[in-house]
């Protein structure tokens, strides 16, 4: 049996990376930015809901490279 080619391919295309996904921004008590690992999938219209949540290290087929966040 060969190698796997996709074993690794999610690695580039996680949602961190995508230009669709907009990070949750968190503020402290002092009212200081925090760093988050969650954000929303903007890829599809909002549903009742609003937007999905995803993780950063997420993945799916929608991906599409954002050259400012790589």
């Amino acid at each position: 049996m060969g190698k796997d080619n996709w074993s690794y391919r999610s690695i580039g295309m996680q949602c961190r990376t995508c230009i669709y996904f907009v990070r949750k921004a968190l503020r402290d008590e002092d009212g200081n930015s925090v760093e988050t690992i969650i954000g929303r999938c903007r890829r599809r219209a909002p549903t009742m809901n609003g937007f999905p949540v995803v993780f950063e290290t997420d993945w799916c087929g929608d991906h599409k490279l954002d050259e400012e966040k790589i």
